[in-house]
């Protein structure tokens, strides 16, 4: 029987949660299988965790937080190498395998997951799961596929490294007025208007595992032991001692192999659509009231740009300011309380956007552009009790909310993938 080992070199960023005892283990082996999908009704609901409902501060206006809405773990096999080891030729083998799955971490759109939301989400998915999962953007494809292995028994060998790759869906919670059953307002955390899919894996196992072996069913070595093909004439005729062909293995090659191009495909075309400038200005339908989104209690506020090239900063109005820091609400609808809008410059006639080719970046700056119809240049509000003109604001296309870095005259306001978490996340809408 072989067994299982983990290299020496442990990737970084992983949650540090061990499992011990052998209970757990097989409570974790049996939740593993190919197909463990499983809703988590609350997981926000854990110790300090913010949770639906609850108090929130103007000040939250600006920020945001994930909770996970489900989960999937299905052990997987990224590299393969059937390997025959023959009478007289037992002991060490160093074996270069074929990579068979390319598993990489990513949340949303940040598939580098740069800002802290999607640590944020990988670590509640870690805690939920009692797994230890990768939290920073890796790849199964940037590791070693050499394995070292003491093989003690001559026999038909399939050689691995195997993970348990986790996918699922994510939610954000955002705070926003909600009206009372007694009519009053309050701030409260709710669950925003934006959501994704996230897809994260576990620590690398590698090993061997020969047909007769008896192993637990959907663990990662019996991934393995299905790919060694062990009722095929290739396990049971003779061979001379090194690699193997595998039916199977090669197979699940050329299927990875066409999904990973399908994906490439698929993925390019999205990046030459988001990157497509747009043909036409849309035609716009605004509402009469102008605003400034200033700082609260200070004097600066979002300024649009006279140059194509740069973008939205904080500045001070002023005589010469022509209606740059000027904006109305365009094609504006609401949702559970919730405003979505384009936000129009009266000074250069763009509207305000995330630019698409940096997008995916946590401290993007926003600039403006010739309005259209572009998730990136819409915006979802959030708005503090009545009475109150502060808001945050979120990115429908992103979902991440904008702020700045310090308080200072020309500072480009940009996006935070989970808002600017000492508050400065908040702005006032301020009727001109």
């Amino acid at each position: 029987m072989s067994h299982l080992r983990t290299p020496r070199r442990r990737a970084r960023g992983l949650i540090a949660l061990t499992v011990t005892t052998a209970s757990t283990l097989a409570a974790i082996t049996a939740m593993a299988g190919p197909a463990a999908a499983q809703g988590v009704a609350n997981p926000a609901a854990r110790a300090g965790a913010i949770q639906v409902g609850q108090s929130c501060t103007s000040a939250d206006l600006g920020k945001r937080h994930p909770f996970i809405k489900s989960t999937e773990v299905a052990p997987t096999i990224t590299h393969f190498k059937g390997w025959y080891v023959t009478q007289g030729t037992t002991g060490s083998h160093s074996v270069s395998t074929n990579t068979q799955t390319s598993i990489s971490v990513s949340v949303g759109l940040n598939g580098n997951i740069q800002g802290s939301f999607g640590t944020e989400a990988l670590g509640m998915v870690g805690a939920s799961l009692g797994l230890n999962v990768q939290v920073n953007y890796t790849s199964t494809s940037s590791v070693s596929d050499t394995v070292n292995w003491n093989f003690n028994q001559p026999g038909y060998y399939g050689v691995y490294k195997g993970t348990k790759k986790v996918t699922g869906t994510y939610g954000s919670l955002n705070c926003n007025r909600v009206l009372q059953g007694d009519g009053s307002w309050a701030l409260r955390w709710i669950e925003g208007a934006d959501a994704g899919s996230y897809t994260t894996y576990t620590a690398l196992e590698e090993g061997a595992v020969r047909c007769e072996d008896k192993v637990p069913a959907n663990s990662i070595m019996a991934k393995a032991q299905v790919l060694l093909d062990c009722g095929s004439p290739t396990a049971a005729a003779k061979h001379p001692a090194g690699e193997v062909p595998s039916a199977k293995a090669d197979q699940a090659k050329r299927d990875a192999d066409r999904a990973a191009t399908a994906t490439k495909a698929v993925q390019s075309m999205k990046a030459t659509r988001a990157a497509k400038p747009a043909t036409r200005a849309a035609a716009l339908n605004c509402q009469p009231a102008v605003y400034r989104i200033d700082v609260p209690g200070k004097p600066l506020n979002w300024s649009a740009p006279l140059l194509a090239n740069d973008g939205i900063r904080l500045r001070e109005s002023n005589f010469f300011s022509a209606h740059l820091d000027n904006w109305r609400l365009c094609n504006v609808t609401e949702n559970n309380g919730v405003i979505e809008a384009s936000l129009w410059n009266w000074g250069n006639g763009g509207c305000a956007t995330i630019p698409a080719d940096i997008a995916n970046l946590e401290q993007a700056y926003l600039t403006t552009a010739a309005c259209g119809e572009d998730d990136l240049q819409r915006f979802y509000i959030y708005r503090d009790v009545p009475g109150s003109s502060k808001v945050g604001l979120q990115n429908k296309y992103t979902g991440s909310m904008l702020g700045y870095d310090r308080y200072a005259d020309g500072e480009l306001i940009r996006q935070y993938s989970s808002g600017r978490q000492d508050g400065t996340g908040t702005y006032t809408l301020t009727g001109v």
